[in-house]
Parts: structure tokens; C-alpha cells; sequence
């Protein structure tokens, strides 16, 4: 079986899908952020992973990770705090963060239904450039460390250090990561029973026309 990680932070104003700001408000982006962190805590809290872990940037762990391990983020850029939890994981495992909150059981069947027997690493691209999901059969931190992130072609360096180590990639379907007022709206029209969409569709309502 796989593990799950989840990657979060809380969501609070001015640190949150602050680039939904403006329309939104900043507080109004933290809301659309605490709706995507519960979408995301939830598909978590389904899914058929052996162990459920929640990598949080935090004190107090949110309401919805009882029964998760919950992993305090360790200091430092982004690569850096994923290449820790890599490595503290010594089990087959994919990381997902709190900017998909469309995520469906079927988006990642594989791997944590099975692991691919011809797959040594997976990755989900997003349409930004970078990544939704990441995982290893054998995880190592030093196969993250170094990777430029948030980045227009962050998903092509991670794929190049992959293949480079000789590892073989799955890549899994291009998902949209709800990061701008534009992409929420994309998102939000195609899922619209998500916690997300909900709260979304409600304060953009309110903005005048």
C-alpha cells in the first residue's frame, strides 16, 4: 500500500490564496482557502492509503486530521521542506497539496490502489507548469533539494532530477490548481459540489458587477 501526504497550511488572511486578492478580499481568499484545506482533508480521509500523513506549517492541527499523522514542516524554501518529509517517510508514498480540492478517488487510483510495476516515481503536472502530485516507491528527500518550485517549469526540473537518478516516471492526469481568480472560477464551474465551489460561488456573488 501508499502513503499520503498532504501539504498545508492554515488558512488564515494575508497568507493564503493571496492571489485571489484582489477581487476577493484577503479574507475572503482565506475562506476559499479553508474550503479547499476541508475538500482536500476529506478526499485524504477516503482514500485507500495505508497511512494518512499531514505535512502542516502550523501549531494546532486542523479540524478534520484525526487519524492523520501530523508532521510539522521543518524550516526553509519549499524543496527543502518536501525533500524532510521524503525523507522521513520510509514507505511507498505521493504528496498532494491543498490547491486541488477537485481530487476523485479515480485521480489517484494508481498509486494508491496499487503501485505501476513499470513506475519507479509519479507525478501529476498542473497546468501552471508545476506539479499537483508527487510520489516515490523508494522516497529520498535529495531527488526534491535543489529543484527550482512555484515555477513555470518546476514539473519539467523535477521530471529532469527523476530521470536523472535513472528513476522511471508515471505521469498522471494535468489537474488545474485553484491559484488565481481565474482558475478558481475553472475550477469551481467544473466541480461544483465541492466544498470549495460552494463557498467560492457564494462570495463571488457578492462582488459588484
Amino acid at each position: 500500500m501508499t502513503a499520503l501526504i498532504l501539504i498545508a497550511k492554515p488558512p488564515l488572511p494575508g497568507r493564503a490564496k493571496t492571489r485571489l486578492h484582489p477581487p476577493l478580499t484577503l479574507e475572503e481568499a482565506a475562506d476559499v482557502a479553508a474550503a479547499c484545506l476541508a475538500d482536500s482533508l476529506e478526499f485524504a480521509r477516503n482514500s485507500p492509503a495505508s497511512r494518512r500523513i499531514l505535512l502542516w506549517d502550523g501549531d494546532e492541527a486542523p479540524a478534520g486530521s484525526q487519524g492523520f499523522d501530523v508532521i510539522r514542516q521543518v524550516e526553509g524554501t519549499l524543496d527543502v521542506r518536501l525533500g524532510a518529509v521524503f525523507d522521513a517517510v520510509d514507505e511507498p508514498c505521493v504528496l498532494i497539496g491543498m490547491d486541488t480540492p477537485q481530487l476523485r478517488p479515480a485521480h489517484l487510483a494508481m498509486p494508491l490502489d496499487f503501485w505501476p510495476d513499470d513506475a519507479d516515481a509519479v507525478m501529476g503536472p498542473a497546468n501552471d507548469g508545476g506539479w499537483w502530485s508527487l510520489g516515490f516507491r523508494e522516497p529520498n528527500g535529495d531527488l526534491l533539494r535543489g529543484v527550482p518550485m512555484s515555477q513555470d517549469d518546476t514539473a519539467l526540473h523535477q521530471r529532469r532530477r527523476i530521470e536523472a537518478a535513472g528513476l522511471r516516471l508515471h505521469e498522471l492526469a494535468t489537474l488545474t490548481d485553484v491559484d488565481t481568480y481565474d482558475t478558481a472560477i475553472e475550477v469551481a464551474e467544473a466541480n461544483p459540489l465541492t466544498r470549495f465551489a460552494a463557498t467560492f460561488r457564494y462570495l463571488d456573488s457578492r462582488l459588484p458587477l
